[in-house]
């Protein structure tokens, strides 16, 4: 089974559970559906190309490498119990009600796989000088390197999903839904909880392939 096929068996499973995980409140989660008609999700076949299609990757790499953001780290734990997680960039807010966050992560990922079965998640935003931790995470799970080896974190209250120690924030969250995006799978959450970490550094941002600080 490819990654576009586990996510879509992970869709298909979180939709006849109904539930994966706990709401903040401390009622059942329950994935509600919008009214009126869905669209079908889809994703784009190799030898589809839209007029004006950029397809200089290292272009658009360079280019969209000008859009400076945050870096976190999504971790969850695995059906044996042990952390698994990887870097994230492309974590943001999506809705205030319900509670949503969103986050991008490649179809090539090998730590998706075991996130989306365990149907939770944490998401821990990195601090200035978490980089070199940081750098950990961003390789590929593929490996069998155990990123948690030697670093201090906290089950999470709601999910037990891995808090990393020394983030500026942590959010618990149950995945809501996941869509494909090109080369990426789109993974929404429902916020369980959440809290602020430290307040004594700025964030870890990351510009044009390397990482900087916030000067205030």
């Amino acid at each position: 089974m490819g990654h576009e096929g586990m996510a879509v068996a992970a869709v298909r499973y979180l939709r006849s559970t109904g539930a994966v995980g706990p709401a903040a409140a401390g009622e059942p989660y329950r994935d509600e559906e919008p009214p009126g008609p869905r669209a079908a999700l889809r994703s784009v076949r190799p030898d589809e190309r839209a007029p004006g299609t950029v397809t200089d990757s290292r272009a658009f790499r360079s280019v969209l490498g000008h859009f400076c953001t945050g870096v976190t780290v999504v971790g969850a734990l695995t059906e044996e119990g042990g952390p698994v997680g990887f870097a994230c960039q492309s974590f943001s807010s999506l809705s205030l009600d319900p509670p949503l966050i969103s986050f991008n992560v490649a179809r090539t990922s090998a730590s998706w796989p075991q996130i989306a079965r365990a149907g939770s998640f944490s998401v821990s935003v990195l601090a200035a000088d978490q980089g070199e931790l940081c750098r950990a995470f961003a390789v590929s799970g593929s490996t069998g390197a155990d990123k948690f080896a030697g670093l201090d974190w906290s089950p999470a209250p709601g999910t037990g999903a891995p808090r990393l120690a020394g983030a500026l924030a942590w959010i618990d969250c149950a995945i809501h839904a996941v869509h494909t995006g090109g080369d990426h799978l789109i993974v929404v959450g429902r916020v369980c909880g959440l809290a602020p970490g430290r307040d004594d550094s700025g964030p870890l941002l990351f510009y044009r392939g390397g990482f900087g600080t916030l000067d205030r």
